[in-house]
């Protein structure tokens, strides 16, 4: 009787540990519903956690990773860190790609950040004075971005044979005011303006800097073609949690949040 006891409990055991190793099993099967994005704190953390009920309604469990470096966000995708990042235009996600090993794809675009001149010195373009010294950011598309941008308002003129992938101040061709133009790191040049006459800021920047957008002297048109994309390793284009993530971030609810809130100073590409 003792023997038959003992051999019950033990298939009781082994039964508890079989459910328990399936029920780990399902909790592993949810928790592949959960879907990792890396991003920049404003705007783009700001939209994706917008978007998080609309997901938490498809079964997606979005979990928004805010990175203080940008620089981070594709090495942390290549190393599967995260299953997504949203920071990035294509051009410069092609001018970092092929020197980084990045094999990735972009999946949509959602929004556009217009650039603009921002100084504390004066007032308006008639206003800055031959030999000023303005900053511009200093990686290789927005170099190029922001070039374009002074040679539409007539300030310079870049060589017709350059890129934007390797724009540098060395390219331009004219530049009648003398401007002394200084590459700086994009998030240094908010923190430069009171030493230069202006700087050309992306409007990321600009509002984690607590700049008014609405203060800027010149900036971009609305249909910029550096549209702010969702990016993934190549091969993920197709999954569906990403197909749902882009679906809802081309929304009709996005883009209302995005004009409300942003009042122009980041527009929808979509």
């Amino acid at each position: 009787m003792k023997k038959k006891i003992v051999t019950l409990l033990f298939c009781i055991i082994l039964l508890g540990g079989i459910f328990t190793g399936c029920k780990s099993k399902n909790t592993e099967t949810s928790d592949s519903k959960t879907l990792k994005i890396g991003a920049v704190a404003t705007p783009h953390a700001e939209i994706l956690n917008h978007i998080k009920p609309t997901l938490k309604a498809e079964g997606i469990n979005l979990d928004v990773i805010i990175f203080d470096d940008s620089a981070q966000l594709n090495p942390a995708l290549k190393d599967k860190q995260i299953d997504a990042n949203y920071f990035q235009h294509k051009p410069y996600l092609d001018s970092v790609a092929s020197e980084k090993g990045f094999d990735f794809s972009s999946v949509g675009n959602i929004h556009v950040e217009p650039i603009g001149f921002y100084s504390k010195k004066i007032k308006s373009i008639n206003d800055l004075k031959d030999g000023a010294t303005i900053a511009i950011p200093n990686d290789a598309s927005n170099e190029y971005r922001a070039l374009l941008l002074l040679q539409k308002q007539g300030l310079i003129k870049v060589k017709n044979t350059v890129s934007n992938k390797s724009a540098t101040i060395n390219d331009i061709a004219e530049n009648p005011k003398h401007l002394k133009i200084e590459e700086l790191d994009a998030y240094q040049i908010p923190r430069s303006l009171p030493d230069i006459d202006g700087g050309i800021i992306n409007t990321n920047i600009v509002l984690q800097s607590k700049i008014d957008p609405n203060s800027a002297l010149f900036k971009e048109d609305k249909d910029s073609p550096y549209a702010n994309i969702i990016v993934v390793r190549k091969g993920d284009e197709n999954r569906d949690a990403i197909k749902k993530l882009v679906k809802a971030l081309q929304s009709d609810d996005v883009k209302k949040f995005i004009k409300e809130k942003y009042k122009g100073s980041v527009v929808p590409a979509f």
